[in-house]
């Protein structure tokens, strides 16, 4: 099973950052993951979380993402910090499997 992070926003999501989402993340960023660093900023962050959602609801667009994250900043901060070093293998906790 691929781990995810569950993150509530209008309904309870997760975020998964497998190697499709990676790719993903690096395609809408236009650089590689590897160039990102500790300030990340909102173009970022709804990137990743973009990235992160996608598996489990391809309607999702980069402007609807956006959407969802109105107001919950430091919340959507965390929770991506959590999915990105799950993905990078350098945290487990508040990691949930994903039923997929």
């Amino acid at each position: 099973m691929k781990p995810t992070v569950l993150i509530e926003l209008d309904r309870p999501r997760n975020i998964r950052l497998d190697t499709n989402a990676l790719v993903k993340l690096e395609e809408v960023l236009g650089r590689p993951i590897s160039a990102l660093d500790d300030n990340i900023g909102m173009t970022e962050m709804r990137a990743i979380l973009y990235a992160g959602l996608i598996h489990e609801d391809k309607s999702l667009t980069l402007d609807s993402v956006g959407d969802l994250m109105d107001g919950k900043w430091e919340y959507v901060s965390q929770k991506t910090e959590e999915a990105i070093n799950i993905a990078m293998g350098n945290k487990t906790s508040g990691e949930v499997a994903d039923p997929n």
